[in-house]
């Protein structure tokens, strides 16, 4: 089944989909229904032949009633989103789910119908530079950013074109890894966007670097001042994923769960990002830096609650632990056992990620 597809909101030039604002009762005069809300399934829908699509595989199927679209960005990058109405429960809401570095849409499928089956909507989208999304550079195999706070924007404008006009509130904001620390910023720039936060391994600090986050940040700046932004960096975490791979990853103890991100690129090579470049370091050294500061806990106004893998060796657990303990309105939770990625970790240990999801977002939406 094709998965529905639209244009952003708002009149579209040129464009043979009107918004709708547009004035005009485009839908009635076909006999469809206006897709309106993440909430609903519909049955019928406009199809764009040119739109995106979700990758469904046997090894990782799509949950039901999803749609997928493209949004545009408040600086005029065009992201692939999906949403999905709750398939089980009482209403409590909408998951907006961010992904880390290098990850697309249908990594969490699973996920997304764990969300789903305890009353939850869920809205996802790729970011800029990976997945489905608008490539920044010429390399596609690279990933880049100009600056962290560019995630901010599609963040921000996900929110408004997406979240409030198409899905049910209250929101909550779950974010793993890169996208765990975009999260972070999110609760400082907006605190009334999202009801509450939760984060899988949040990307606050890297362990085993010659230098500080803040160093790190001054080297990569300075290479990329140089003309060196779009040079390759990188470490084996950073590799692309493949059945030769999975002995000793640092992501996940799981295999069928391992192999389902290397089916999903199989099928669709052009979803896969590899090793980021000098400019996305800079970036990220210089947000991780930023979440060191002494300040930084006290500017949190949201609810918010954080896990660290214990086996982490993407993303330091020390310093999410060090976060966690000065937190004024947060809080965390080690994870013993577990390796990077949460969601896609054994049954056991997801067991833990949702008993911590359930008693901090859950049995508080009821």
């Amino acid at each position: 089944m094709r998965p529905i597809t639209r244009p952003p909101h708002g009149p579209q030039q040129g464009s043979r989909y009107l918004a709708r604002d547009a004035g005009f009762p485009f839908f009635k005069l076909f006999g469809l229904r206006q897709v309106t809300s993440c909430a609903e399934v519909p049955m019928n829908a406009v199809v764009n032949p040119n739109g995106p699509d979700l990758v469904n595989i046997p090894s990782n199927p799509m949950p039901e009633g999803g749609r997928v679209g493209f949004f545009k960005t408040a600086d005029n990058v065009q992201l692939r989103y999906a949403t999905w109405p709750k398939s089980e429960g009482a209403h409590r809401g909408t998951i907006c789910l961010v992904q880390g570095r290098t990850e697309f849409i249908e990594k969490y499928f699973e996920t997304v119908a764990d969300f789903r089956r305890r009353g939850f909507a869920v809205a996802t989208f790729d970011w800029r530079g990976q997945g489905g999304s608008d490539r920044l550079i010429g390399n596609r195999k690279l990933g880049y950013v100009d600056r962290f706070e560019d995630y901010w924007t599609d963040l921000r404008s996900f929110h408004g074109e997406i979240l409030l006009p198409d899905c049910p509130p209250p929101y909550y904001l779950v974010g793993h890894s890169m996208g765990g620390l975009a999260s972070l910023f999110a609760g400082i720039n907006d605190r009334m966007m999202f009801d509450r936060v939760f984060l899988s391994a949040p990307m606050v600090a890297l362990d085993r670097q010659p230098l500080s986050m803040k160093g790190m940040a001054r080297v990569c700046e300075a290479l990329s001042f140089l003309g060196l932004g779009q040079m390759p960096v990188g470490r084996k975490a950073d590799k692309p994923v493949s059945e030769a791979s999975f002995p000793g990853n640092p992501l996940t103890g799981d295999m069928i769960r391992y192999m389902r991100s290397v089916d999903v690129v199989r099928e669709r090579p052009e979803l896969e990002i590899g090793v980021p470049t000098v400019r996305w370091a800079a970036s990220a050294f210089g947000a991780m830096a930023e979440a060191a500061e002494d300040n930084f806990p006290a500017r949190i106004n949201v609810p918010l609650l954080m896990l660290a893998a214990a086996r982490d060796e993407v993303v330091s657990a020390p310093a999410i632990e060090q976060l966690g303990l000065r937190l004024r309105t947060g809080r965390h939770v080690v994870i013993a056992g577990a390796r990077h990625e949460l969601f896609m970790e054994s049954d056991a240990i997801r067991g833990q990620v949702f008993a911590a999801f359930d008693a901090f977002i859950t049995e508080q939406s009821a």
